[in-house]
């Protein structure tokens, strides 16, 4: 399922073996450079109940963490996990019990990084304890000096105690046996992500079926005007002075956000956006997203990471792009 992440751990919170089909399956993202549901730099807990292709679901709950990742700011990148963890225990596992007594609620998966050295691997542990899974699967690699220790390497004494561990080898060898690394060009695929993310701005059956077509279609795309009053603004990972802070903003991707008690006072995340202009003078944004009008209405938190408009996005042939603004910085 996941081919290209030969050192990966998954991970299954709860036995589907003496258990008939689920109707809904739980799916914790946390891999911020390669997610499965969402765009690249957002963690996301989405529940599943159909099959699939194209992997469009509306996370139930996500945060933006702005950078494809989690080394930039580790602590931060916990806290979200732990949280997503969190209320899916508390709204699939607990209360699903406490109405069937007896079953198991919702089964909850946990798709893992591949970067499982250094504080990776003291990431993953943390999560493993946190999580406490009842199945754990390690894809292991002929290259045994990159591979994850065997056994409970999370736990303290080693003992897995209840957890069922699967060890696997990765599914391409040459004729040696030694495994093959699937090669991929992972930042074209996060662009591509994002290209396909921002897609859904038009209709499915809409004539828009190559990049060039999606980039000149955004370009064309009436923004959202968002009053600078209407929002705060958090950057992700660093400081931006005051007096730069809309020139920081143009041209970029944004994490639209909502305050909310529910969530430990984390800003949920709702979508992206795209910082198309920014008028200094009517201290107006405009910012062009997939994201209903009733939800962006409740937007009231814009978080700036790292995450990068793909370039063939900006670049619209016959026209000046449109993410190009004379009135960013003060006093031009």
């Amino acid at each position: 399922m996941w081919p290209q992440k030969q050192r990966q751990v998954n991970l299954l919170t709860s036995s589907p073996s003496s258990s008939p089909p689920y109707e809904r399956v739980a799916y914790l993202d946390t891999d911020v450079g390669q997610p499965e549901f969402t765009p690249p730099g957002c963690l996301s807990l989405t529940v599943l109940d159909r099959e699939t292709i194209d992997l469009k679901f509306l996370p139930e709950r996500c945060f933006f963490f702005g950078d494809i990742s989690s080394k930039r700011d580790p602590e931060i990148y916990l806290t979200y996990i732990f949280a997503l963890y969190d209320h899916y225990h508390k709204q699939h596992h607990e209360l699903s019990r406490s109405a069937s007594p007896g079953k198991s609620g919702v089964p909850l998966i946990v798709n893992t990084p591949g970067w499982v050295k250094g504080i990776g691997y003291d990431l993953l542990v943390d999560m493993l304890k946190h999580i406490a899974p009842s199945h754990v699967v390690n894809i292991c690699i002929s290259a045994k000096s990159k591979n994850l220790p065997s056994g409970a390497f999370w736990s303290q004494d080693g003992d897995a105690g209840a957890v069922t561990l699967i060890e696997i080898n990765s599914a391409r060898q040459d004729s040696l046996n030694r495994s093959v690394l699937v090669q991929k060009d992972s930042r074209h695929l996060r662009d591509l992500s994002i290209v396909t993310y921002f897609r859904q701005c038009f209709p499915s059956d809409m004539s828009i079926s190559t990049i060039k077509e999606v980039a000149r279609a955004l370009a064309a795309h009436p923004p959202y005007e968002v009053p600078v009053s209407a929002v705060s603004i958090k950057h992700l990972h660093c400081e931006v002075p005051k007096d730069e802070i809309f020139y920081s903003l143009n041209a970029t991707i944004v994490g639209l956000a909502v305050n909310s008690e529910d969530s430990g006072h984390l800003p949920r995340c709702v979508g992206l956006g795209i910082v198309r202009g920014v008028d200094i003078l009517r201290r107006v944004l405009y910012i062009i997203t997939p994201v209903p009008q009733n939800v962006v209405e409740d937007v009231d938190v814009l978080l700036q990471g790292f995450i990068q408009i793909p370039t063939y996005l900006l670049q619209v042939q016959g026209s000046v792009s449109p993410y190009m603004a004379s009135n960013v910085l003060p006093g031009i």
